[in-house]
């Protein structure tokens, strides 16, 4: 399969900065997967796992809270406000933290606990499918 320049960033640092074959991930209008040569593409990025499938294919996966999607030409980039690659997910952290999101949303019910208890379970499994492979 086709390579293509994917980078994925956060205003701290860089994440990723490579080859890929193929990278998934949701968007504001559903499931997209870009490959090489992809039509120019602008668009947001919803809480999801970020699916980066490798030259060699392997895969990489990141838990991304949200962000921007842009794809030109052979590269696509994804501007992440806050992302964290699978393999650096804490899992005992990640579960309290699934745990009291949890608790907060059956107390509260609100817009913000209901979008910090997705972004738990997207680190969680991000995490747990990286060590399942």
């Amino acid at each position: 399969m086709a390579e293509f320049r994917f980078t994925l960033v956060t205003p701290e640092r860089v994440l990723f900065d490579g080859n890929a074959q193929m990278v998934t991930l949701r968007s504001g209008n559903g499931d997209i997967a870009f490959l090489r040569g992809h039509a120019p593409f602008l668009g947001t990025v919803e809480i999801c796992v970020l699916k980066i499938t490798l030259p060699d294919d392997s895969v990489e996966l990141a838990a991304v809270h949200g962000g921007f999607v842009r794809a030109a030409g052979d590269s696509v980039a994804v501007l992440a406000g806050v992302a964290e690659l699978a393999s650096e997910v804490d899992l005992a952290r990640a579960e309290r933290a699934l745990e009291n999101a949890e608790r907060k949303v059956r107390e509260f019910n609100d817009a913000a606990e209901i979008a910090a208890l997705a972004r738990a379970r997207v680190r969680l499994d991000a995490g747990q499918v990286k060590r399942t492979r």
